[in-house]
């Protein structure tokens, strides 16, 4: 691995969720702590699993992990950054201002741009302030899917651009108070991300089409902010060891077509490919191991067990779908689990039932169009959340209501304070809102981002609320029925999709968890591209088939009453016909 040997101060490992993001920076850090130097690896995902890689509970600051000398790591944790925003910049006034002046403040910094910034401070620290990461010789970051990730990466010039442009001082923004103060950080993170001698972003993907076009985009956005150090690293490119196994070879062949036709915008970059392995990578020599796999040698053929009785195909499930006649259904997951296809393969089968159906997308990186590949159907529409649209729609009815009673100069002022990178957030929250609202009247099926945003999401659902209120003269009924509809288990029904495996099992579990302290309770499990229900004779499929039982046995038996299991494809399920093959038993 190339950009192991000749690494750079700063190292980001990005791609589309379900990649290897987490165990490629886990290894990358191994191996460099293991070679004598000091290395701080960081995730930035919300929904981190750090932990369980490295098999040690970490906080939000670098914890030594006792099996590798030298390496310390740690999770990026938005609430609490913005705990300790929010105190370093209310504490100083404890005890000088009346207390109402101090709750008002403490309100202030309570809200969902309170929350970013203080989770970008936070990243632009590690990276753009070099006295705070002096004692290591290396920084890794571990990030959230692109969407996000791109989200973090843009926030440097977006936050430099609007405080060199606002010049009166006001905004979103009590919040805002304390980064004045941090813009010269800011522009030194901008730096440091533009300069190839301390820093390359290693864009990881899997030998699958989508895969590939989101590394590619990703690659073209960040070479656009100035991010050109890249390095392209190719995970779980599978040779099949049976070539009378059928399902060996067509999946060897899916890969190599995939890598033929590699997007331009990488046939330029310095290319690492990692052998796909038979389970994956948990725990310290695990990792080790992780690279030097080309000299592992193949697995012995493994005896097949008898098949856990899971119903296959989503076809059980439409029944009890479509039994109130319209709602929500959401489809939520770690990224790349396949929940754009699950949501799109549910909208088909609604709409050939007759129902009328909207199938969109919450998700940054959305690939609908993808899923459907650009077939229709006549009580189907397909639509996205667009981050830009609803932020123009959103500023645009702001400036109709808030702003219409407001002279020139304070129509002034609420337009920059609507030109905050904080707006965007505000403007998603109210679409996800609205698409919950349609369906009083017919089906939604809403395709979520991955886990970690989609978290934030939910999360934040009573400070956008307050925003809401503060920046429109009243509260939409859409916004105001939101949590009350996700909580009504005859309204929305919540699909938790995974693959057979330790962390998208895992997180899924947390993300179940953190539904029900909001008292939103999931309906049901959905597990993708398994080979259990397939005839398998390749060692390494074989292999892998009996790894995916023990992650069957934990849903089936501790964390759902109803799951569905569907079968690894060939061919990517995509279009009608592929689509309706899902939900076929």
């Amino acid at each position: 691995m190339e950009f192991v040997e000749h690494a750079t101060r700063n190292l980001f490992f990005t791609g589309k969720g379900g990649v290897g993001k987490t165990s490629l920076a886990c290894a990358t850090a191994v191996r460099l702590a293991d070679a004598g130097q000091r290395v701080l690896l960081v995730s930035t995902d919300p929904a981190s699993n750090l932990d369980e890689v490295l098999g040690v509970q970490l906080g939000y600051r670098p914890s030594p992990i006792p099996a590798v000398p030298g390496l310390s790591a740690m999770n990026l944790d938005p609430a609490a950054s913005a705990a300790e925003y929010r105190e370093r910049m209310v504490g100083p006034y404890r005890g000088l201002l009346p207390a109402a002046a101090v709750a008002s403040m403490e309100e202030q910094f309570s809200g969902s741009c309170t929350l970013e910034i203080a989770a970008f401070d936070e990243f632009s620290r590690l990276l753009g302030d070099a006295s705070a990461t002096s004692e290591f010789d290396h920084v890794i970051f571990d990030t959230a899917p692109t969407g996000h990730t791109l989200r973090l990466l843009t926030l440097p010039s977006a936050w430099s651009g609007f405080m060199e442009t606002n010049t009166t001082g006001t905004s979103c923004l009590g919040p805002l108070a304390g980064l004045q103060a941090q813009q010269k950080l800011y522009q030194s993170t901008v730096e440091a991300l533009a300069n190839a001698e301390v820093t390359t972003l290693i864009l990881v993907t899997r030998p699958e089409a989508a895969a590939l076009r989101e590394a590619a985009r990703t690659s073209g956005e960040l070479a656009g902010l100035g991010v050109r150090n890249q390095h392209l690293v190719v995970n779980g490119v599978f040779q099949a060891t049976d070539v009378a196994d059928p399902l060996a070879v067509a999946m060897q062949a899916r890969g190599e077509q995939a890598l033929v036709e590699l997007p331009e915008a990488l046939r330029e970059l310095p290319v690492t490919q990692i052998p796909l392995t038979s389970a994956g990578f948990v725990g310290i020599e695990s990792l080790r191991n992780l690279g030097n796999l080309t000299d592992l040698p193949a697995p012995p053929p493994v005896a097949a067990e008898e098949a856990p009785a899971v119903s296959v195909g989503l076809g059980s499930l439409l029944e009890d779908l479509t039994a109130a006649g319209h709602g929500v259904i959401l489809a939520m997951g770690k990224g790349g689990v396949g929940k754009t296809t699950v949501a799109a393969a549910i909208a088909v089968a609604l709409a050939e039932r007759g129902l009328r159906v909207h199938l969109s997308t919450t998700d940054p990186a959305a690939h609908l169009s993808g899923a459907m590949a650009g077939e229709e159907l006549p009580t189907l529409t397909v639509s996205r959340i667009d981050p830009q649209v609803e932020t123009a729609r959103y500023s645009a009815e702001v400036l109709a209501t808030a702003g219409a009673g407001l002279d020139d100069s304070g129509r002034a002022l609420l337009q920059e304070d609507l030109r905050s990178p904080c707006t965007e957030e505000i403007a998603v929250f109210r679409a996800f809102a609205e698409a919950v609202d349609e369906g009083r009247d017919h089906f939604v099926v809403l395709d979520t981002a991955p886990t970690g945003h989609t978290i934030l999401l939910l999360d934040a659902a009573l400070a956008y609320h307050r925003e809401v209120t503060r920046q429109s003269s009243q509260m939409p009924d859409a916004v105001a029925q939101l949590l009350p509809r996700l909580r009504d288990p005859e309204f929305t029904k919540v699909l938790l999709v995974t693959l057979p495996e330790a962390t998208p099992v895992h997180e899924a579990a947390q993300l179940q968890q953190d539904l029900r302290r909001a008292q939103i309770e999931p309906w049901a499990w959905v597990i993708n591209q398994s080979l259990t229900p397939l005839t398998v004779t390749d060692p390494v499929l074989q292999s892998r088939r009996q790894h995916e039982r023990t992650y069957l046995d934990e849903v089936t038996g501790s964390l759902s009453s109803r799951t569905v299991l569907l079968p690894w494809h060939a061919t990517p399920p995509t279009g009608l016909e592929g689509l309706r093959s899902l939900v076929a038993g």
